[in-house]
């Protein structure tokens, strides 16, 4: 990449609270409000990529119910981020377990998942076998059903989900990328940011190889369902397209939507099989800039709270992607029941999680670095171009 390209892209991270770049998004998890319902559980094996693993089991969860594995974006923490989206309200609403892997500064210097070092993306090696460690565990521990496990995350976090679905596709039923890449399309440093940068076309059977190659599997692929803001300025919108069209070539779909409605005052295009199971949808929030787009569900529930790059859009992203996973049913099923019968719907009980191998996640110190300390220090290094470029790409998730 040029000197200039480089500023370029430096000039287009996202400006908050006095800052330049994603590491603007450390305000949401310094400091919580809340206690987090998370717990952390070690020992879950090799953990070839150095990962934490957190999770979220609600009381009364049955044997058999699904998994949601949910990935920070750069800067968050796995509680932060849970707090922002959401998603642990949803599954005491409606029933499954998470799993929240966690960066740590030693792999990155931001938290980013390094979903473009070929070290960490490949099957069984990296960060990716130690996230698929972790699901091993949660399926022992919590006697969850192994057809019913399924991916999501935020930019960097959508960019491992990408890595995820294509190198353990015989794991995941289904997935969704939230302002995210494809996988494959890089494998370096300079790949990665042209890619965020201007999304590069490809021909869609050459997205779709990428996925083919990355493993053996010859069965069933996930169903993916993609959400991106038409305003990001940090990963360029193409991107979103790349993805269905990686996704459209694997299922062996056509690029032509079969599809297309208004979901909450926004597009979703769909794509379904032969048997009518739609296989893969995309939803573009017109006006968004580079985030998880928040909003009152249709169960007239808000999940989440606004923050660094969660965003109030008017669209709930976590619910809909939950109901996309199928995760939503039951409840609204046992609800019409007691509806006609007049009986109280009851949650059965949960196995509880050994203490041995867990422990919560602490409620952060009041005296935590505040973003208000560090304008001076940024300021003095901004003379030096080179390290200002550094700084960015840090931010971006593209340099440890």
């Amino acid at each position: 990449m040029s000197l200039a390209k480089n500023i370029e892209f430096l000039s287009h991270l996202p400006r908050l609270n006095g800052f330049n770049g994603l590491a603007a998004v450390y305000g949401r998890s310094l400091a919580p409000t809340v206690d987090s319902p998370l717990v952390e559980t070690t020992g879950f094996g090799s953990n070839p990529g150095a990962l934490k693993m957190y999770s979220f089991v609600p009381e009364g969860l049955p044997r058999g119910a699904a998994l949601v594995v949910v990935l920070h974006g750069c800067g968050q923490t796995a509680a932060g981020y849970d707090l922002g989206a959401g998603w642990s309200t949803l599954a005491r609403h409606y029933g499954f377990a998470l799993l929240l892997p966690e960066q740590q500064s030693a792999n990155n210097a931001n938290t980013c998942f390094n979903w473009f070092n070929p070290e960490d993306i490949t099957r069984g090696k990296g960060e990716a076998g130690s996230i698929r460690q972790m699901i091993a565990r949660m399926v022992v521990d919590h006697k969850l059903d192994p057809r019913r496990i399924y991916i999501t995350g935020l930019s960097a976090g959508g960019a491992m989900t990408s890595v995820m679905l294509a190198t353990y596709p015989d794991v995941f039923a289904a997935g969704a990328v939230i302002a995210g890449l494809p996988f494959g399309i890089a494998t370096n440093l300079r790949e990665a940011l042209g890619g965020m940068m201007q999304s590069a076309p490809r021909p869609a059977n050459e997205l779709g190889d990428l996925v083919r190659h990355a493993s053996k599997h010859k069965g069933s692929w996930p169903k993916v369902s993609v959400w991106h803001g038409s305003a990001d300025r940090t990963v360029n919108p193409g991107n979103a397209d790349a993805i269905v069209r990686q996704w459209l070539d694997v299922h062996g779909l056509p690029e032509t939507p079969m599809s297309t409605t208004v979901v909450d005052g926004y597009p979703r295009d769909v794509w379904w099989n032969d048997d009518g199971e739609t296989m893969v949808e995309s939803y573009t929030i017109t006006g968004m800039a580079h985030g998880t787009p928040l909003g009152v569900a249709a169960n007239d529930e808000r999940y989440g709270e606004t923050g660094a790059f969660l965003i109030d859009a008017g669209i709930s992203s976590s619910y809909h992607i939950a109901n996309f996973f199928g995760l939503t049913e039951r409840v609204h099923r046992s609800a019409e029941t007691a509806k006609e019968t007049g009986k109280p719907v009851v949650q059965p009980t949960a196995k509880p999680v050994a203490k041995e191998t867990v422990k919560p996640i602490p409620r952060p110190r009041t005296a935590q670095p505040s973003l208000a300390t560090a304008p001076r220090t940024l300021r003095r290094r901004a003379v030096d171009i080179g390290d200002a470029i550094t700084r960015a790409l840090t931010a971006a998730g593209l340099m440890k």
